[in-house]
């Protein structure tokens, strides 16, 4: 798995409304975390909520993107986003085409979070479930992401 300091594979994936987004086109607006995951996967189920809460608190507003990419299909994606009340864009990357930019990024498990810098470089990379790792995100974008009195594990093995 691409870590900290390696440069993030440029990459063209579809939005649900067909639009190609591209990697180039995502840093252009600002730093990005990408957050790779598959729809059946619990720690995936657990994490993208928290996901969510960064994309809707960030401040400033331009301060960090949060884009998902789906390794499932339109469809399933869209009751996923629909049952976690998530708003934030996915784009998919289809077995069809070879899970390509999952390959490029070398994940093995889902999800599979980078924070990815206007100039191509990944600033944090991060499997599973790592609660420090979604607190320095936060804190970046401004967000707390853990409330008090919630019950979050430091860490689940995606």
């Amino acid at each position: 798995m691409l870590g900290a300091g390696d440069k993030a594979p440029s990459f063209s994936l579809p939005e649900a409304s067909g639009h190609l987004s591209s990697l180039s086109e995502l840093l252009a607006r600002g730093p990005t975390l990408l957050a790779l995951y598959k729809i059946s996967c619990p720690v995936s189920q657990m994490t993208l909520p928290f996901l969510e809460r960064i994309a809707q608190g960030r401040k400033p507003a331009d301060a960090l993107q949060v884009v998902a990419i789906s390794q499932d299909d339109e469809s399933a994606t869209r009751h996923f986003c629909e049952k976690y009340k998530l708003t934030f864009p996915h784009l998919f990357d289809r077995e069809e085409d070879g899970f390509k930019v999952s390959n490029a990024f070398g994940i093995t498990n889902v999800p599979s979070l980078f924070l990815v810098e206007t100039d191509g470089t990944i600033s944090t990379a991060s499997m599973g479930f790592v609660k420090r790792d979604l607190e320095a995100i936060g804190n970046r974008a401004g967000v707390e992401v853990f409330r008090a009195g919630e019950k979050v594990p430091e860490w689940k093995a995606g």
